[in-house]
């Protein structure tokens, strides 16, 4: 009876260690292209390998219901905008699966949305929340405290997925810390 137990908790160790270093590639696969691309947008780049974390877990092929494509689930009309700026207009949709273009536009795009938030104490929730569930929406949580104080503005994100998304974005972006050293 224990030799039969003893079988399968080297089988589940074995099973583990494999889904762990498959998990670790797939993890890594692409922190070339989000390096590149961070840097590119002025952006850390264990924020934009957040977001790809969040947005696609590392699948370049990913696809929303909404139509977002990609590591990042860009929308075609955020992925046109960087395609003008980059003078690549228009661009093929289905270019969006290329994880170098999809991460360049993603990144260019979130850059651009911090922007927007560079009155508050940290652009960042903000621009995240902006990123998951539009401007509109952000315009209406910007009350009281909530217009230049990020912890009270994620306190005021209406849609809790968003207020999720936003919180596992920021808290994945430390782990992800690591990943990049700063460069000297």
């Amino acid at each position: 009876m224990w030799a039969g137990w003893l079988v399968l908790l080297g089988a589940l160790a074995t099973a583990l260690g494999l889904w762990w270093r498959f998990e670790s590639r797939r993890e890594h696969q692409f922190d070339p292209i989000i390096l590149d691309a961070a840097r590119r947008a002025g952006l850390d780049p264990a924020l934009v390998k957040a977001v790809v974390w969040k947005e696609s877990h590392f699948n370049e092929r990913a696809r929303g219901q909404a139509g977002e494509l990609g590591l990042m689930q860009l929308m075609d009309a955020a992925a046109q905008e960087w395609a003008a700026s980059a003078g690549v207009y228009p661009l093929p949709l289905d270019h969006l699966l290329d994880p170098r273009t999809n991460t360049l536009a993603g990144a260019w795009y979130l850059a651009r949305l911090a922007r927007r938030y560079q009155q508050t104490d940290n652009p960042l929730p903000y621009a995240l929340a902006d990123y998951n569930a539009g401007r509109g929406n952000v315009l209406k949580w910007l009350r009281g405290p909530a217009a230049t104080n990020s912890a009270a503005f994620i306190e005021a994100i209406g849609f809790p997925a968003t207020q999720q998304y936003v919180r596992e974005v920021l808290a994945r972006r430390e782990r992800f810390a690591r990943d990049f050293p700063p460069q000297n």
